[in-house]
C-alpha cells in the first residue's frame, strides 16, 4: 500500500520539520535579545517627540524590541497575502 502525507509526516523527525527549522534562529535571537535587554537595567531619559521620559533602559528596549516583532510579522503577513493573491 502507498503511504499516505499524513503517514510520512508522522515519520519525519521533529527537527527536520520545515517549520521547527524556520523557529530556531528566531528562538536562539530572542533569548540572545532577552539576555541584553534585562542586563541594561540602569534609568535613562528619553524623549518621546514632546515630553521627557525617565524609565529603565530595560523597558526603552523590550518596547522597541517588541515594535520590531509586530513590524516583521506585519510585513511577513502582507507579503504572504500578495504572493497568495498571484497564485490564483
Amino acid at each position: 500500500m502507498a503511504q499516505s502525507s499524513t503517514d510520512h509526516k508522522a515519520h519525519t523527525p521533529f527537527l527536520s520539520r520545515p517549520g521547527v527549522r524556520r523557529l530556531i534562529p528566531f528562538v536562539l535571537i530572542t533569548a540572545i535579545a532577552l539576555i541584553f535587554i534585562f542586563q541594561n537595567s540602569t534609568s535613562i531619559e528619553i524623549r518621546l517627540l514632546i515630553p521627557l521620559v525617565t524609565m529603565p533602559m530595560w523597558g526603552a528596549l523590550l518596547i522597541a524590541w517588541g515594535l520590531g516583532i509586530l513590524a516583521c510579522a506585519f510585513t511577513l503577513r502582507r507579503r504572504r497575502n500578495r504572493h497568495s493573491r498571484r497564485t490564483r
